[in-house]
This record gives C-alpha cells, structure tokens and sequence, in this order.
C-alpha cells in the first residue's frame, strides 16, 4: 500500500533510525498516513521486542535432518512458527550447522550459533536433558515444541495433550464394547510416548479393566500372534507407522479390520507409512504448536506480565473407520 518495505514500516513504527539507516521525510509520512488511513494498531509485544531485541529467533531441531520437507512430520510445527513470526515482524535463524552426534543433534558446540537469536525455538520427538538443563541454568530464552519435565527448573513449552487425547480415543473403544485392549508402542521415553501410555492407563484403571502393553521391539506378525492368543479386539497404537504394519499384517493373514480387530491410531504419522484405511484417533495441532510457542518466547522476551509458559493444546478427534464393535 505503501510501496516501501516491511523493515521500513517496522522502523518507523517504532521510531527508530537503526543506525545508518535514514529514511526520507516524505517516505516517513506516507508510512504514517497509511497507518492513520487503515485504523492499524502495532502489536504491544511486536513494539516491545523492537525497543529491546533484534527481533531474531532462532529455530533448533534435535532431529538428525532439519524438517524443510513439506511431508515431514516437523514441518507443520515450521510453518507455524513462521506464520507466528511474520505477524510480529521477526525473522527467524534456522539453527541447520549443528553436527550430528550419535544421529543426534547438539545445540551446545565449539560454533554454535545461539547467541545470534534473542531466544529460541526446540523442535525434537526427545530433547537432551543435560543441554535443556544448561539452557535453563545458563538463562537463555528458549521454548520447546512439545511437552517436557523439568530439567533443573521449569522447562517453557507449547505440547499436544496427549495423555487427553489418548483417554478420549480408549473411552471410545469402551463405549464400543471392547474390555480386552492392548498398547501398541514403547509406553515410555520421550513424554510424548508417556503421555500417551498415562492417559491409556489411567482410563483402563478406571474402569477396572488390565493394561496389556505390547513393546514394538518384536515383528508385527509376532505382536499379532501375541494379541489374538490373548483375545484382543481393541489396539492403541502409539505410532501411526505401526498401526499401520500390524493393520497390514492382520488382513494378509485374512483378518479385517476394524470386524475382527479394531486398532486406533495415537496421532499423524511421524515416519513414512501409507494405509487404505483411516484410521480412527487424533491427529496432533502442529501448526497451532509452532504458533503458540512463538507467543510464549516473544512474551518471555518482552517480559509480558502473566505470559502462561507451560501450555498443552487440545488433539482433534478423527472418526476414521478403524474402530467397530467386538465379535466376542
């Protein structure tokens, strides 16, 4: 509308000549009379991190490949958090040259780049407790993707309310008429595996029924053999991937699914896997994950009062087609 810059809109916006950048009178009142034209009003956390920051956040993965790929897992989470950063005016410094350890990322070495960024954004299934508890000690400005214990003080984060979500997926399996289910995954490690293991526990407990747990360190022909011997007709799979293989198995073997065995999926898929059914679950709020935790590290940064810092976000529901009363 202005014919000018974003930069040059912030700058005068904020009053400020940044250094060696000068902008001509006229260029300056025409900003300002858009500005009076469009009713617009700055965001109060934007004007604070230009009076107080340069208004780059950094972005860090865990993962061993930066998620750019549209079809990665990860890169709903990125495309919040750019849409949450271009709405404040900031850039972002994707923290990519981290060396690959033990096909793990490091955030902590002899280059790193941290301090560039006014705060930082962690994107990870798991993130390192010894440099998590570094970050909190050493009081870098930092927010995680996911929900994580605390690590020496309280960990900020945006997660998915897994252990929720995963109630409401087991009370719809229960409601169907199923009292022999079983969970399919690790049931532990990164929180969001736990979360997902409590909450399928607690509902169980619950309703006075036991709580089989299936690891996935075995082959899916050999889990199947394990949950039709013990009479199952209900699986929570912790991953999409694995719903997915012993789904596969089970019809190979002349089963269907959901008649004969109904398995629920705790999630999107975190790895490569492609299925003809639709799998009754939830599907995780990535976006809106990567957007929040924008908000809670710009609200750190400019010391917004009663910024909440430790949010879990609601999953959405999928009907799906995998869930169908027992045979027996």
């Amino acid at each position: 509308m202005t014919g000018v810059s974003q930069a040059t809109v912030s700058l005068v916006l904020n009053g400020r000549d940044d250094g060696g950048v000068r902008i001509a009178p006229e260029t300056r009142e025409r900003v300002l009379h858009a500005i009076r034209a469009t009713g617009y009003v700055a965001d109060p956390v934007a004007r604070r991190l230009a009076a107080r920051h340069n208004r780059i956040l950094g972005v860090f993965t865990y993962e061993p490949v930066f998620p750019v790929g549209t079809g990665d897992f990860y890169h709903p989470f990125l495309v919040g958090i750019e849409e949450s950063a271009e709405r404040l005016g900031c850039d972002l410094l994707l923290l990519t040259s981290a060396p690959v350890t033990d096909g793990r990322r490091r955030i902590f070495h002899d280059d790193n780049r941290l301090r560039l960024a006014d705060g930082c954004v962690l994107l990870g299934r798991s993130l390192d407790q010894d440099e998590l508890g570094r970050l909190v000690a050493e009081g870098h400005p930092f927010v995680s993707v996911g929900r994580r214990d605390d690590a020496g003080g309280p960990v900020p984060y945006v997660g998915a309310d897994y252990s929720a979500a995963t109630a409401a997926v087991v009370r719809r399996a229960l409601d169907a008429g199923h009292t022999r289910l079983a969970y399919l995954g690790q049931g532990a490690g990164p929180e969001s595996h736990a979360d997902r293991f409590a909450g399928y526990r607690s509902t169980l407990d619950a309703a006075g029924l036991p709580t089989r747990h299936e690891p996935t360190d075995r082959s899916p022909a050999d889990v199947l053999d394990a949950l039709l011997a013990a009479e199952v007709t209900a699986v929570v799979a912790e991953e999409y991937a694995d719903g997915v293989a012993l789904a596969g198995i089970a019809r190979d073997r002349g089963l269907t699914v959901p008649a004969d065995l109904s398995i629920l999926a705790l999630g999107d898929p975190t790895r490569p896997a492609t299925s003809d059914l639709e799998f009754t679950g939830f599907r995780i709020p990535r976006r809106e994950m990567g957007w929040q935790a924008v908000e809670v590290l710009t609200g750190l940064l400019a010391a917004v009062p009663h910024t909440v810092t430790q949010r879990l976000l609601p999953c959405q529901p999928v009907d799906g087609g995998t869930l169908a009363p027992p045979r027996h």
